[in-house]
């Protein structure tokens, strides 16, 4: 195994603050209590069909189940209550986010990185891996060719290593930012990237980053561990445990948890998730992630590790954990991305889920050239449908496509974003401008089949709309958006 160099190592050390981590700490211990856990699960091993009524109805009334509750929906073995269950979390959704789903498109910068994970063909130790890190010029390139299908927002992804830290992901962010063509433009970019100190995640702040995602990847100990080497980065857990307190600690509000699925139990990661969600809510106000993810380990380049894992997820215990997630903290945006088939993603779309990625290439730097990953990406992705293919999907759903961005422009994020979503309020905001976002699309990009079924869709949901005085303003500025005006919202 190729090691760390002595640059590397004086980088990794620079980045872990023990202060940062041991501030967050309960008594000296993280917020993952693995012997609670499993014993919350064995406790309700075997729940009553009138309880997980009672916790469908209690989600139902937008409130965070607790770790009690949440067990018994993982151990629910009534195949109508997991019927019940879904269409609650439809419910859910609407009632939190309303008839639409956000869009945005991953670019990959950089694939150099300092760690050694067994599942990622990103690995250090990977020869196979043509490493790649995007110039200002390719970046240029990339977003062009990203903006020329329609996308509005970006999930940026770099590799933990030290020539893509604060300053460079800054430069990145600015770069994105300023790079206009013919009208077309990424309004809103998000990050995932390595965790930071609070220094330097106040520097991303000041560029204007969107949703900032560390995803733990496990969150049981031993794994963690076993996959996560010692000498690397990723090899302290707690580093990465309180990686997003540190970014609301730093003026990132908007923050995004995940866990990579399949390599342990997953009624370990979704407890996990939850106590996570619990522990920053309890920190900071009130204020918990604004999105959960929820990828499962993919095929990658020369990784055996992902070709038989242990704990494979089949279709339908991925489409039930799902449906738990969505119960368990009800007012959160849900990330569901083109790792997975076309067929799970239609059957997970109706029960719950916010956003979506389409017409994705997470090889770096091949949005550009039209070319496959291969051998500059860090999985392989398994729906391969054009962004236009999936929206015409969902307007035959009966769902409407936001590229809208206004959110953060406006300030809607952290405790704002949070009372309106609790409250069941985000779709009376978020509505208009994901319609004055989706007629930008309609006319600019979608082919005429897709533009005259979207405009029956949108002026339906236009109908929609509460009170008269609202239906007008957005009609008035729908009629602009027709005459060529771009980037109106409320």
């Amino acid at each position: 195994m190729s090691m760390p160099t002595d640059a590397e190592n004086k980088w990794i050390d620079s980045l872990i603050k023990q202060d940062e981590i041991d501030r967050y700490l309960n008594n000296g211990k993280d917020f993952i209590d693995e012997q609670l856990i499993w014993n919350q699960l064995e406790k309700q091993k075997n729940p009553s069909d009138s309880y997980i009524r009672e916790i469908i109805a209690k989600s139902l009334e937008l409130e965070r189940l607790n770790p009690v509750e949440t067990a018994a929906l993982l151990n629910c073995r009534n195949d109508e209550l997991w019927e019940e269950i879904f269409r609650a979390g439809l419910s859910i959704k609407r009632k939190v986010y309303g008839r639409r789903i956000v869009f945005f498109a991953p670019l990959y910068i950089s694939n150099y990185c300092v760690n050694n994970c067994a599942y990622c063909a990103f690995r250090r130790e990977n020869t196979a891996v043509t490493r790649t890190c995007l110039s200002d010029d390719q970046i240029r390139a990339e977003v062009r060719a990203l903006t020329a299908e329609g996308h509005k927002r970006l999930i940026m992804v770099y590799g933990e290593h030290p020539t893509t830290g604060a300053d460079f992901i800054a430069h990145t962010l600015k770069v994105v930012y300023e790079t206009k063509h013919s009208g077309d433009e990424i309004r809103r970019a998000n990050i995932n990237a390595a965790p930071l100190p609070i220094a330097d995640l106040k520097k991303l702040s000041e560029v204007g980053i969107g949703t900032y995602q560390v995803f733990q990847e496990t969150y049981h100990p031993a794994t963690y561990r076993s996959l996560h080497p010692a000498d690397t980065l990723k090899g302290n857990m707690r580093w990465r445990l309180y990686a997003l307190h540190r970014a609301m600690e730093a003026g990132v509000d908007d923050v995004g948890i995940g866990a990579l699925f399949g390599l342990v139990d997953y009624r370990f990661e979704v407890m996990s998730l939850l106590l996570h969600t619990i522990d920053l809510e309890e920190k900071f106000g009130g204020v918990g992630p604004h999105t959960i993810s929820f990828p499962r380990l993919e095929p990658a380049l020369n990784t055996p590790f992902v070709e038989n894992p242990e704990h494979l997820i089949d279709d339908e215990s991925f489409r039930k954990l799902v449906g738990v997630i969505r119960l368990s903290v009800p007012y959160t945006g849900m990330i569901l991305t083109a790792r997975e088939p076309q067929s799970v993603r239609n059957s997970i779309i109706s029960i719950g889920v916010t956003q979506l990625d389409a017409g994705s290439n997470i090889g770096i730097g091949c949005y550009a050239t039209g070319k496959t990953g291969g051998d500059r990406q860090q999985f392989e992705l398994a729906d391969n449908r054009t962004l236009e293919e999936v929206i015409s999907y969902l307007v035959d759903l009966g769902m409407i496509t936001s590229f809208c961005t206004a959110g953060y422009r406006c300030g809607r994020t952290g405790h704002y974003f949070m009372d309106i979503a609790k409250s069941g309020k985000v779709h009376t905001l978020c509505m208009p401008n994901a319609i004055l976002t989706f007629a930008e699309y309609l006319d600019d990009y979608a082919s005429e089949q897709t533009k005259e079924k979207g405009w029956i869709l949108l002026e339906e949901e236009l109908r929609r709309l509460p009170g008269e005085d609202l239906r007008i303003r957005v009609s008035e500025l729908l009629e602009r958006v027709r005459n060529g005006e771009r980037d109106l919202y409320l």
